[in-house]
């Protein structure tokens, strides 16, 4: 298969697309102008249904191949919104939006499949059907749940699911892909420790909830390096420590402790969630004080199939060559997982070279990327719903 001739010649209209939706990033559901965009550049490629509104900002495309249109439908999937972040990369096509910016290239995911899409209308080389799914709000929106709670899988009948994400540091072009977990569920906590607040001088007519929320904070980093099981992965991290005072000489009542905990399997998250609830109560009741454990749950892993995983490495390799088929899993998180929970289905990375990382401010999406990255989306459909 290799590189589609198809999408060189396309580069230039597709490169120009990839740099208008980084100049005017959005964030999370609040993506109107870049979903507007889409839906109208899939009508004008001549796909056969277009649908706004899917999971409240989401686009889907619908493109039916030479066969009956009851046979194999495949999804694939792009994320479409930005980051509250500061742009810093000096590009003539910077954001226009202040605080705002593409800096996980999602800008990039949307213009590979929309040229996959321009490149399926055209040849429509496959019997099935082929779903583009266009998401908002994967930066921690749950985009990808709203667009499933919204009926994707039922109303359109997706029996398989693949998604690609760009990744720094792995050669342009290139493809990696392992088979299970690949991204790690996100949940987060809020411990509040209350004490006996007083005057600072004065510190044994209190409760310190201030060195209280140290030791929580201390001891929670024994969950992975004590508790876990050294082959299993974890992160328990606190982030935010706020007190109910700012005064220098009074000690505050209550400490609010914010964290995120990452896991790749659901025993070992249940394992960090209970370790969480045992040590912030047991540590404050030691110091004669209370602590408060809300724990939310937030995406699930990302669990490649088996199956989907050798079929997303082979077209991989025809594009490329080669593949790593055994990448790392990262411990951030992707709400693409909920569309692997209804389908098998799995995620691939695509190299985007020697850039900045993903959420940096000086990141940007590798353009020389796209024609890869637009052969396997288009390939994933050739291969697995091949023409008569």
């Amino acid at each position: 298969m290799a590189v589609k001739n198809r999408f060189a010649e396309l580069l230039p209209e597709i490169t120009a697309w990839r740099r208008e939706f980084h100049q005017n990033p959005e964030l999370q559901f609040d993506v109107h102008r870049t979903a507007g965009r889409v839906a109208d550049l899939l009508r004008s490629f001549g796909v056969d249904e277009v649908a706004e509104g899917i999971g409240r900002t989401g686009v889907v495309g619908v493109t039916r191949g030479q066969s009956d249109p009851r046979g194999r439908v495949i999804g694939l999937r792009a994320d479409m919104d930005a980051l509250p972040i500061r742009e810093m990369t000096g590009a003539e096509y910077a954001s226009k939006t202040p605080g705002v910016m593409h800096a996980c290239g999602h800008d990039g995911h949307t213009a590979m499949l929309l040229g996959a899409a321009r490149y399926l209308a055209e040849t429509r080389n496959f019997d099935g059907t082929a779903i583009v799914i266009f998401q908002p709000a994967e930066e921690g929106g749950g985009g990808g749940l709203a667009m499933v709670r919204d009926g994707l899988v039922d109303r359109w009948g997706i029996q398989e699911f693949y998604a690609m994400h760009n990744l720094p540091g792995l050669p342009s072009g290139s493809f990696a892909i392992r088979e299970g977990a690949i991204m790690a569920a996100t949940d987060q906590f809020d411990i509040v420790v209350t004490g006996k607040g007083g005057h600072a001088a004065r510190p044994h007519d209190g409760i310190d909830s201030v060195l209280v929320g140290a030791q929580i904070t201390v001891a929670l980093q024994s969950l992975v390096s004590r508790n876990l099981d050294p082959l299993k992965s974890g992160v328990v991290s606190v982030c935010v420590v706020q007190t109910d005072s700012q005064a220098y000489n009074i000690l505050p009542q209550t400490v609010r402790l914010k964290g995120t905990v990452r896991s790749l399997d659901a025993g070992v998250r249940d394992q960090l969630e209970q370790g969480i609830r045992r040590i912030a109560s047991g540590v404050a009741a030691a110091f004669g004080a209370k602590a408060e454990v809300a724990f939310e749950r937030g995406y699930p892993v990302t669990l490649n199939h088996p199956d989907a995983t050798v079929h997303a490495a082979d077209v991989a390799r025809d594009v490329a060559g080669d593949v790593d088929l055994a990448v790392m899993p990262m411990m951030a998180g992707e709400d693409f997982s909920y569309m692997l929970e209804q389908r098998p289905g799995a995620y691939i990375f695509v190299g985007n070279g020697d850039t900045a990382q993903l959420h940096h401010p000086a990141y940007d999406f590798n353009d020389e990327a796209i024609p890869a990255g637009a052969s396997w989306y288009a390939g994933m459909v050739e291969t697995r719903m091949p023409a008569a």
